[in-house]
Formats: structure tokens, sequence, C-alpha cells
């Protein structure tokens, strides 16, 4: 009959001298209080690990910090592991590395990692304006919590004082820029659930507000102020070009001349520079190849068509056109983005196909085999179009007010 080891008692413990040599007092069932001659006390935890079966020792921590009832309590679970074949030592030392990798994926790095995985999809311009937004709201005072730890209240606080200058637009970017960092953390098994998902309802929707765009009627106001404006020819040609290609405005200011195709008279726009992430082609008519000649000895010898004042190497930024059109008195009636609106308005007046205009301004149409018909048919009909909006703008320009009114092909 095996011998009982008796309990220890909390006196015994607290009593325990140190001696010359280390010595156990044993509690039972593998827990044992190890006294060493600096009188220091170490519970540990003698057991046989599972599969190799090899005995070994687990430690619980020192007395008094870890008391006798804790010391039991935590062999009681290490025996309840080993009954799972589990190694107790192997089982806390991953928790221990999982509890540190929990808090070493903080929002900060987590945020970069999805924007990293959400650049397949963008452009380049608007990752760069999500990250800044959150590097302005939010990194500062939240960035360094691990994002198990993030909760609703602590995002919330962080948005007052945007919510506090009405400021309703930013706030509904960044919620969405949030829920999507961690439906990523969710869906890489940083965190079980996402505690974000309605931290929106927090604050007032924005009012919806339209890019600003001028009237039909007023597109002769425009191409007047254009001409007599005191800007660059780079910046008056790129709003001119803006205005005949009917493209977004970071898509023209980053036009290369590598893109354009002389022969075809096509402008070729790859998918990584389209906000959709697809390739568009932009049929060039006379006039916009116009504004190409006008170009050619201020940027043909660079990569950009139009050049950045700084440094010709690079493009120029895209808000350069909308700078340019507040100073010609058009702030708060139309910024360059706009003009795309304004095309579409007139073309839409002038009765042409809707689907051709939406191909033309390289909206994607949610339909797979319509959009995969579109693409394959749409390029000539898109050009007598195009060839059209381009006669209208030098008409409303009357002649000699338009760039391409300068030059004879």
């Amino acid at each position: 009959m095996p011998r009982l080891t008796k309990p220890l008692s909390a006196t015994e413990v607290r009593n325990a001298k140190a001696k010359d040599k280390e010595y156990n007092l044993t509690d039972g069932k593998g827990l044992a209080l190890r006294i060493r001659p600096s009188g220091s006390k170490l519970w540990i935890f003698n057991y046989y690990r599972p599969y190799t079966k090899k005995r070994v020792n687990i430690s619980f921590g020192t007395y008094p910090e870890v008391p006798l009832l804790d010391a039991r309590q935590q062999a009681v679970e290490s025996r309840a592991l080993l009954k799972k074949d589990i190694d107790p030592k192997e089982h806390r030392d991953e928790q221990q590395r999982m509890q540190q990798s929990a808090f070493s994926n903080t929002l900060d790095l987590v945020a970069r990692q999805w924007l990293e995985v959400k650049r397949s999809q963008i452009t380049d311009s608007h990752a760069n304006d999500i990250i800044r937004s959150l590097e302005l709201h939010l990194f500062p005072s939240i960035g360094p919590i691990p994002i198990h730890k993030l909760q609703a209240k602590r995002v919330i606080a962080s948005l007052k004082p945007l919510a506090a200058k009405n400021q309703f637009e930013t706030i509904k970017r960044l919620c969405q820029r949030m829920n999507e960092v961690m439906t990523f953390a969710n869906n890489t098994g940083l965190i079980e659930h996402n505690p974000l998902a309605g931290v929106s309802k927090a604050f007032q929707n924005p009012q919806a507000r339209h890019l600003p765009t001028l009237k039909p009627e007023r597109l002769p106001e425009l191409m007047h102020t254009l001409n007599t404006a005191s800007i660059k020819i780079t910046t008056r040609c790129l709003i001119e070009w803006q205005l005949h290609t009917m493209t977004r405005p970071g898509e023209a200011a980053g036009a290369r001349w590598n893109e354009i195709d002389f022969d075809q008279k096509l402008w070729t726009i790859p998918a990584e520079r389209m906000k959709k992430r697809r390739s568009h082609i932009v049929p060039l008519t006379p006039d916009a190849l116009l504004l190409l000649k006008v170009m050619e000895p201020i940027s043909k010898h660079k990569a950009y068509i139009f050049p950045a004042d700084r440094d010709p190497n690079k493009h120029t930024n895209f808000q350069t056109a909308n700078t340019a059109l507040k100073r010609m008195g058009f702030a708060g009636e139309l910024v360059s983005h706009g003009l795309r609106s304004l095309a579409s308005t007139i073309l839409n007046e002038e009765g042409f196909d809707y689907d051709i205009i939406e191909s033309a301004l390289a909206h994607v149409d949610k339909d797979s085999v319509r959009k995969a018909y579109n693409r394959a048919q749409y390029i000539e009909r898109r050009r007598k179009m195009m060839i059209w909006w381009s006669e209208h703008i030098t008409q409303a320009a009357m002649g000699n007010m338009s760039l391409t009114g300068f030059i004879e092909s």
C-alpha cells in the first residue's frame, strides 16, 4: 500500500526555515515547496511528460507571492492538462508566447498590415490618404493599444474632437476604415470578434454633399476664365486635359508619356492607377492630342506629361487643378473632380447612350457579363462621343480661348 503524504499546512509553509542544503516539503500529488539555503521558497510541481515519460519540474512561483491555496490550484489545473496528454510547461510557454504576440499586435501595426493587403485594390493616392487619416486622428491616442484590447469607447473618445468640429464625414470614413482593420484582425485570428461594428452609430450622419460643379451653361465662363487666369501653362493644360478626357484628378495628374499610343490615338491608364484597379482606355480626340503637342517641349523628355515644379521627375500634385480653380474664383462652386460631373451632365442632356458615358467615366458595371461586353465594344462608340465633347468644349471657348485653339493640326 503506497504511503500517504500529509498535506502541508499554512503554518508549516510560513515557518519553514533554510538549511545548509536545499530541501523540499511535500504537499502531495506532485506539489512541493522547495526551500533554498538563501531562504527563498519556490513552489514546484513534479510530473511525467506525456509520451516521453520523462520526469520534470515546473515552477508555480515563489512563496509568499504565491500562497499555498494558489499553488494547489495550479497543481489541479496541471493534472487536468496531463489527463489530456498536454504538457503543463509547454502549455504555459505557449500561452505566454501567445500573450506576448497579442500585446505586440497594436492597432498601429495591424492597420499597416491591413493596408498592405488593401493596396492591391486601391490607388497609391487613396492608400496614402487612408494612412494619413489614421496617423492624424487615431494613432496618437489609440495606436499603441493591442488590437485585442481595443474597445468601442476608446475609439469614440478619440473621434469626439472631430465631432466637436462637425467633421462627421471624416468620422464616417475613419469608422469605415477601423471596421475594415478589425475585420482583417478577426480573419487573421488576432481577435475573436469585432467590437467596433456599431461605433459609427455614436455619431450623427454627415449631410450628403455632392462635389461642386458648374451648370452646363457656365462652361463658356470656365473656358474664358481659364484663358485669362494667371496660371502656369502646365496647370492650364492639365485642367483642359482632364476636361477633354473626363478622367479623375489623380489619373490626369499622373499621366505618363509611355501610356500614350499616338498611332491608335489611345491613352491606356494602367490598373494600379485606377480607382477600381482595372485598366482604362481613353480615346484621344484631335483636341486632346493638341494638348499633348503643347506639353511636348515642356516634358516630352521626362516620364510624366504634367511634371511637378520642384521635381520635374515627379508628376504634379493631383490637388494642383483644385488650387488653380480656387484662385480663379471658383471656390465652393467647382472642384477638378466636378469636371467629370459637368461632362456627364452635358452628354446625358445631349442624349448620348448612358452606358457609353459611364464607360467613358470608368464607372465599373456590377454585371460581369455586361462589363465584359462593354469593354470589348465601346471604344469606337466612345471615340465618337469624345470627339463631340471636345468640339463642344472648343465651341464654348469661342474658338480661341482653349489652348487647342492656338495650335494648328
